[in-house]
């Protein structure tokens, strides 16, 4: 394919409608939600766990002692959002008992991807701290692959690790080798050697943590690729959720009844 044609795999936005409604309606419900939990005591904001600016998280509480913790790391294809977009997907861990983190993170090109899993590796050790008990990892799309990396040994301090029970990639990017053919690889720089390096499908050693791969079937041809090939290289599960696209696919954070939350939480929530 042309660059045109992968740029079109990898293009979300220009395959669902109204799909420029979207960012500025995360951030409303996200603001939304994040003052209600600060009005009720339930919220810390803007807790740093590194040095630079965007080195932040949030930490949404439930109500009582958390029954553990999950930490939610945003996508944007690691070049656009922060954790202000997000709040509102707390909804449903925290309704199960369960505190949940959301970090920000510094963004390509100023960084590069292996830059940004050392970082999030940094969040959650430093939201571990926060939080006693079990560890349960998800994130979308860019965020998907994030937290796949959580899982490499080494990644996390083994004191972290060994708390980590469960990791869901939504609409994860799993293997990064398409990217250098896409536009976007101007801005992530992605050379074969980060591609193999930093890609969760060339894991060859993982954490003992139950994993469920999340994607939307209404998802471009690429990402139901990406989610495939990942849960076909980890032998993990899979769920293809029906009537999502990657827009939407994350709502279900936001029911604590959902099956994505039951997915994220297990038999500990």
């Amino acid at each position: 394919m042309d660059k045109a044609s992968w740029d079109d795999a990898y293009a979300n936005a220009a395959h669902i409608d109204g799909a420029e409604a979207y960012p500025p309606r995360w951030q409303a419900k996200a603001g939304a939600f994040l003052g209600r939990m600060m009005g009720q005591a339930r919220a810390q904001n803007d807790l740093p766990y590194g040095p630079t600016e965007r080195s932040l998280f949030d930490l949404i509480l439930p109500e009582g002692p958390p029954k553990g913790l999950v930490v939610f790391v945003h996508g944007g294809y690691w070049m656009k959002f922060d954790k202000s977009y997000w709040t509102h997907l707390a909804a449903g861990p925290i309704l199960r008992g369960w505190a949940v983190a959301l970090p920000s993170y510094d963004l390509c090109p100023d960084v590069r991807i292996a830059d940004i899993t050392r970082q999030i590796a940094q969040a959650v050790s430093v939201a571990a701290q926060q939080v006693a008990g079990p560890i349960a990892l998800t994130g979308h799309s860019a965020g998907g692959h994030l937290v796949a990396r959580m899982l490499a040994p080494g990644i996390l301090p083994a004191e972290v690790g060994k708390r980590v029970v469960s990791c869901v990639p939504i609409s994860p990017v799993a293997d990064l080798a398409p990217l250098r053919n896409t536009s976007m690889n101007d801005t992530l720089r992605v050379d074969a050697a980060e591609a193999q390096a930093e890609s969760p499908v060339h894991m060859d050693q993982r954490l003992d943590a139950r994993v469920t791969v999340w994607v939307g079937a209404d998802e471009r041809p690429a990402f139901l690729d990406q989610a495939r090939w990942l849960a076909e290289a980890w032998g993990c599960g899979q769920v293809i959720a029906p009537d999502r696209h990657h827009f939407d696919v994350i709502d279900a954070l936001e029911d604590p009844q959902s099956d994505l939350t039951k997915a994220i939480i297990g038999n500990e929530g």
